[in-house]
């Protein structure tokens, strides 16, 4: 039985990527129109379907939308009671359906035609009567489902989905939509964090970090650091971090003389330390924390003019998720 199973798998597979195959290689200057029409579009490209052409219909609007097409799915059954009102002459409509004879495309085209909306089919029968309504057909070219009965929607939903990204993606290039742009759509996701989130949007502001004068006591310096529970402290003169003294620095001051709380920060503090400035992207930051010759925790953020405006932890960077 499982040998069986996985033979029946292994054909499945086989046979719907056979069917992309011949699908890469009959495409013709249809989906160079198909890419115009888009590209021209004044209004949103919106998708139709029922069933599960339906399903690839919605999850192509979604495609649409996240790179740069402003799109949106209407349900072939729900757009005939009161989701047509959604549609107007600047947009164009893509319909989903294998055997372009499904009765609710069949009657919604013209309706939708009468509204000026421009409109693509995606099916696996150009001759069909859907194919006959619309002003563009995408044909898929699926004569049999990889079901065994040649009945549940398999290679022909699979056609349509790979059409419907090779047309997004080749709308999305010609536009010239790019990471950058990708970002934008995607502010909460990895990449855009990455391309968008700097400095100053994850470091701690002066007013809640520990800021000390050269002259303040090693008592004053722990009592700062205390206070603001962050493991350093900045060290301020002029309107200038002139230094930093961290965890590490307190403890070997600690250990070093006979008299502990002696001294001053400027005793305490590193004159060289690492700053960055507000405007640095997260990810260059967190190239600095790991290319450093030592294991550092936290980096004084700077202005280009010296003046210190907060301090970046590394632990506040990591749960930002850019790694």
């Amino acid at each position: 039985m499982t040998t069986e199973a996985l033979s029946i798998a292994q054909r499945v597979l086989r046979q719907e990527a056979a069917a992309l195959v011949l699908l890469s290689e009959t495409l013709d200057g249809s989906v160079v129109a198909a890419v115009e029409l888009i590209l021209s579009c004044q209004g949103r490209v919106l998708t139709c379907g029922i069933g599960k052409s339906g399903h690839i219909a919605r999850k192509t609007a979604g495609t649409f939308s996240s790179t740069g097409t402003p799109s949106a799915f209407i349900h072939a059954a729900e757009a005939f009671h009161g989701d047509l009102g959604g549609v107007t002459a600047a947009d164009v409509v893509i319909f989903y359906t294998h055997s372009g004879e499904t009765d609710e495309i069949v009657r919604l085209i013209p309706v939708v035609r009468g509204l000026g909306a421009k409109t693509i089919l995606i099916t696996g029968r150009a001759s069909s009567s859907a194919g006959r309504l619309v002003d563009l057909v995408l044909a898929t070219g699926v004569t049999a489902e990889a079901c065994p009965n040649n009945l549940a929607p398999t290679t022909s939903t699979t056609a349509m989905l790979a059409l419907s990204d090779a047309l997004a993606v080749a709308v999305m290039e010609t536009r010239g939509f790019g990471p950058d742009d990708f970002a934008r759509f995607h502010p909460s996701g990895t990449l855009g964090k990455r391309l968008l989130l700097r400095v100053q949007d994850t470091m701690r502001p002066r007013d809640e970090i520990a800021v000390v004068q050269p002259d303040a006591t090693v008592t004053a310096v722990i009592r700062a650091m205390t206070t603001d529970g962050v493991g350093a402290a900045c060290v301020e003169e002029g309107g200038q971090c002139v230094g930093l003294i961290t965890e590490g620095d307190l403890r070997r001051h600690l250990l070093r003389g006979s008299d502990p709380l002696a001294g001053t920060a400027a005793d305490l503090m590193n004159r060289l330390f690492t700053s960055i400035g507000p405007e640095l992207l997260a990810t260059d930051a967190f190239e600095v924390f790991q290319n450093h010759p030592k294991k550092i925790g936290e980096i004084p953020v700077v202005s280009p003019d010296g003046r210190l405006v907060g301090l970046l932890v590394l632990k506040d960077l990591l749960r930002t998720g850019i790694v």
